[in-house]
């Protein structure tokens, strides 16, 4: 994994606090990750007490200090690239599954593709004590002809696996991860010729199915939905449409993951890179309202989607996947689109995941062979393997995501008055098996999140870090380890 220049400029003033080693003062006490255990009925809030933290001064990344929750591991080494080479192989032999193509068919075109792909995460689908089963369905929406890449009248088919969360409260959050499963040529608009799709995107689901089968007997507190969406090559049509409805029936979207060409990590001019893939993310949300406010605290490299993306190279570190992200603080490649673009364009928190050598003679191309330079998208060239490297982070983040209490709210540094110190407020999660807080922070050059703090379950911590020189967030963790996102701090004046 390229690793990031992380570059911290401290005062003098805070490196001999450090030195100095004062101690962390908890209300509470320390906080350890216990055993998942029921709040007694009886139970009452109260207001969350004030700890004050010194700033350390050997800390160099947020990674938590505890090892990471242990089911992860048992979860994802099921993974199995034998699965993944015969899924991306059938997807590929429908010979074309562009989104104007035969629906009848049993054998070839986008209806034949669809349906294969419900059966296969139909059989994912197993029972689950007191719990519904993963639920498979089709989510339809009538497209009208643009006279673009729009021909006619089109029905896309978006393929939904639904895993309902097992807790009151959490089950409304809910966690997408998305691949589109329609495919294109070197004309756009040619629905007949072959288009096998291998990498583009039949890597992508072929992840999205995987996951299918390893998720479906978990319980997860949040709902987690696999989407694999059709005209994404015609125009991102199916995520479009399934956003916009999402969004008019209030469901509650915390995050969406979209896994576009990840099959492939061949360079053109060296060595392949399987340890990495590019985690594309917005900086500016595209639906900012303040934009003031973020250029006072300089913010515009903190929206919710850059949040999702540095909480999945923490969780990437801290298990040491075999697959990392490598930031990239753009919402996209230039000159192409993705899936997560419709979800980000509604306020939602959406990322991209990329191979690193995108090999441009093998997208969006008639199969052919010209002198000796071959083109197209055939299966061969996905590498099964870098593929399982991929799911396991794709699990890794998921499990995550889903099994974490929510990141506390109306985090905010206290700027009332000068000072040297920092003090940060936030509102706890509402979850009952909130477990404590971590503080996070880091300098404002820096990509990443460089230093953490628990803090227990404190309500509000002081740091010796200043204000103007850092930026600062918190995440919340319950008592089996599960870590939420990060919460950036905000202003209160």
């Amino acid at each position: 994994m390229r690793s990031m220049a992380r570059t911290v400029h401290l005062a003098s003033r805070l490196a001999i606090a450090a030195a100095s080693a004062l101690a962390v003062v908890l209300a509470l006490g320390a906080t350890a990750c216990r055993t998942k255990l029921e709040l007694p009925e009886d139970h009452t809030e109260t207001t969350p007490p004030v700890t004050t933290v010194p700033l350390p001064g050997t800390a160099t990344a947020d990674r938590p200090a505890a090892d990471p929750p242990p089911g992860v591991a048992r979860v994802v080494d099921t993974i199995d690239p034998g699965r993944i080479r015969k899924d991306v192989d059938r997807l590929a032999a429908f010979g074309t599954r562009h989104t104007l193509s035969d629906t009848e068919s049993t054998t070839r075109g986008i209806g034949a593709a669809r349906e294969w792909i419900a059966t296969r995460m139909r059989e994912a689908s197993v029972p689950r004590e007191g719990a519904p089963p993963l639920l498979v369905a089709f989510d339809r929406h009538r497209i009208t002809a643009d006279g673009k890449r729009v021909t006619r009248d089109v029905d896309v088919v978006n393929v939904l696996a639904t895993l309902p969360g097992v807790v009151e409260g959490a089950a409304a959050r809910h966690y997408y991860v998305v691949a589109h499963y329609d495919s294109r040529a070197s004309d756009p608009l040619d629905a007949t010729s072959d288009a096998p799709g291998a990498n583009d995107d039949g890597s992508g689901v072929a992840v999205l199915l995987e996951l299918a089968r390893i998720l479906a007997p978990r319980r997860l507190d949040a709902t987690v939905v696999l989407m694999a969406t059709a005209g994404e090559e015609q125009g991102l049509l199916g995520a479009r449409a399934h956003a916009k409805a999402a969004v008019a029936r209030k469901v509650d979207i915390r995050g969406v993951l979209s896994f576009d060409i990840v099959g492939d990590p061949r360079m053109p001019d060296g060595p392949a890179r399987a340890d990495v893939i590019r985690l594309f993310s917005e900086g500016l949300p595209a639906n900012a309202s303040d934009t003031a406010a973020l250029r006072m605290q300089g913010a515009e490299s903190d929206s919710i989607s850059r949040e999702l993306a540095r909480h999945i190279a923490t969780l990437a570190g801290w298990h040491a996947a075999p697959v990392r992200p490598m930031l990239v603080f753009r919402p996209d490649r230039f000159l192409r689109g993705g899936d997560h673009t419709p979800f980000n364009e509604l306020g939602i928190a959406a990322v991209r995941f990329t191979e690193l050598g995108e090999n441009y003679d093998r997208q969006h191309q008639d199969v052919r062979t010209e002198g000796d330079r071959a083109f197209g998208d055939v299966p061969e060239l996905v590498d099964p393997q870098y593929v399982a490297g991929v799911t396991r982070l794709a699990a890794t983040a998921i499990l995550h995501l889903a099994s974490a209490p929510s990141a506390p709210t109306d985090a905010r540094i206290v700027a009332k008055e000068l000072g040297h110190a920092t003090e940060l407020r936030w509102t706890p999660a509402p979850e009952a098996d909130v477990a404590g807080y971590e503080v996070v922070w880091r300098a404002t050059t820096a990509g990443e999140w460089e230093h953490v703090q628990d803090v227990g379950k404190a309500g509000s911590v002081t740091l010796a870090a200043h204000k103007d020189e850092h930026f600062f967030g918190v995440r919340s963790y319950d008592e089996e380890g599960f870590r939420s996102q990060v919460a950036f701090c905000g202003v209160e004046r």
